[in-house]
Formats: C-alpha cells, sequence, structure tokens
C-alpha cells in the first residue's frame, strides 16, 4: 500500500497540501441528500484519508446538506488537514441545486459551516456556482469580507470563467478555482492555463468522470496494463503530471477505493505514455 506520493502546492503560496485530495461528497445518502447508511464507516473512512497521507480535504455545505461537513468534524480530522468548503447552492429535499449567491446568504452559510466544522476560521472558502440573479462581484464580494473579518483564511471559486476569475481578482486574493475537467473532458483548459498564470490552484471536480472516460478508454487501458494499474488511477496519475497546479479531489464512500486512489500517486507515465494520453491517441 503506498501513502500518498504526490508533490505538493502552497494554496494562497502559503498553505501547503499534498495534490491530490479527497472529495467528501459521497459520504452522504443516496442523492447526497441525508446520512449515509453507516456514519461510522464514513468517520473511519476519513481517517484512513489522513493516515495514507491525505491532507485536502473538500466538501459543501449542501452535501447532505451539512452532514458531510459534520461527519469532518466527528472523525476528527480537522487539525489534520485542510479542510474546504463552498456556500452558494442549495440543495433541498427534491434534490435539486438552487443557486444563491446573495451576499447575506454567503454570510449566514459561512457561520453554519464554522460551527459545522467546529473551526473559527474555515482553511479554504468556496463560491460554489455564480448565481444569475446576483451581480457575480457582489457574491465575491461577500467572500472577500469574510476574508478581511478573519472568518475564512483563503477564497476559492467554483463553475467560473477565465472572465470571472478575473474580475473576481479585482476584489479578493484568488487561492483556488474548481471547475470540471479531466483527461476525457477539458473544456476549461483556458481556465487552466489562467491558474497556472495566477499561481492559483485548480481542483478539478469529477475527475474520473464517473468511470465513462469516452474515446480515451483503450489508450488508458494499455497504459494501465503497463503499469498493473487501473485506467482510473492513470487517469489520476496524468491530471498529476498535466499541470502543477491541479489539486484532484477523487470521492468515493469505499476504504478499497480510497487507497487504490492514492496508489495512483505512485504512478510514474513515461513522456510517451502522458503524450498519447493528452492528444488522445491510440
Amino acid at each position: 500500500m503506498s501513502t500518498n506520493r504526490s508533490d505538493t502546492f502552497d494554496i494562497g503560496g502559503e498553505t501547503t497540501v499534498h495534490r491530490l485530495g479527497f472529495g467528501a461528497m459521497r459520504l452522504t445518502g443516496e442523492d447526497i441528500i441525508g446520512p449515509p447508511e453507516d456514519e461510522a464507516s464514513a468517520r473511519d473512512l476519513l481517517r484512513r484519508a489522513v493516515e495514507l497521507g491525505v491532507d485536502f480535504i473538500d466538501t459543501a455545505d449542501s452535501y447532505g446538506p451539512g452532514v458531510s461537513e459534520r461527519l469532518i468534524r466527528e472523525a476528527g480530522v480537522v487539525e489534520d488537514a485542510v479542510v474546504a468548503t463552498k456556500a452558494g447552492l442549495l440543495r433541498n429535499r427534491d434534490g435539486d441545486w438552487v443557486r444563491l449567491g446573495r451576499p447575506d446568504y454567503i454570510r449566514n452559510q459561512a457561520l453554519v459551516s464554522r460551527d459545522r466544522l467546529g473551526v473559527d476560521t474555515i482553511d479554504l472558502y468556496q463560491f460554489h456556482r455564480p448565481d444569475p440573479d446576483v451581480p457575480f462581484e457582489e457574491s465575491v464580494i461577500a467572500f472577500a469580507e469574510l476574508r478581511d473579518e478573519g472568518l475564512v483564511e483563503h477564497v476559492g471559486l467554483s463553475n467560473v470563467t477565465v472572465d470571472q476569475l478575473e474580475l473576481a481578482r479585482d476584489h479578493v486574493e484568488v487561492a483556488t478555482v474548481q471547475n470540471r475537467y479531466s483527461v476525457a473532458h477539458r473544456d476549461d483548459e483556458d481556465v487552466l492555463a489562467a491558474c497556472e498564470d495566477y499561481d492559483v490552484g485548480f481542483i478539478p471536480w469529477f475527475p474520473l468522470a464517473s468511470g465513462d472516460l469516452g474515446a480515451l478508454g483503450n489508450v488508458l487501458e494499455s497504459v494501465a496494463r503497463a503499469h498493473d494499474a487501473t485506467s482510473y488511477q492513470v487517469a489520476l496519475a496524468w491530471l498529476l503530471r498535466h499541470s502543477d497546479v491541479t489539486l484532484p479531489i477523487p470521492g468515493t464512500s469505499n476504504v478499497a477505493h480510497l487507497e487504490e486512489n492514492v496508489t495512483a500517486t505512485a504512478i510514474d507515465l513515461t513522456d510517451d505514455e502522458y503524450a498519447g494520453l493528452t492528444d488522445g491517441r491510440r
């Protein structure tokens, strides 16, 4: 069993984490609503992640809602890992994701998340998704004010364009951007490039595309055989090599899957393998 061998990144230029993190969305009930069937196992999984050297955990107030944040506190890993959470999406019992970017809502959710996590200052607080009914700048300024008041250490964005990133940077130091990205889904390559230019961490959500790796499936399988690995491990290895600012956060509710993901950090892709995956060559 390999521990987390990914190199490190300094969030906001000062908070060092290993680049392979853990996404805690799946530590909830079905359809990301309510608690999991076995809360003790969920807490054990979080502790196992930290044992394996994972020191960056990503969650959100809407996961459960509230369940994921609570379990992170109850697992006792807050002192051992940087915990990133988010506000800006309301999750209702019907399974809808409702965008809410009002400053008063964001401020309230920051206070709620601090209480659930059991912290005075949130390590990384991210705007979950821009709200078309609220001017983007107003939402960002709310996050900036929370940082100025010491309620959050770093501010991040999620699901944004390059223009939105640059607009946000006029109001606050942006530490991370979290957008959908994987070896099979690279629509936001321009956002990643901007993050590289600004030394902003890029957190690819859906890094394994729930197993749907499209036309790259055959290439991934070929590389995986050469490393006695799985296609999903190779997909993570590609993300880690593709850019020095990527911070993949694969999530799972299964310890064996968690350990498999961490083991991916030991895979050293050859130049030809990396090029083949990047170019989609068969």
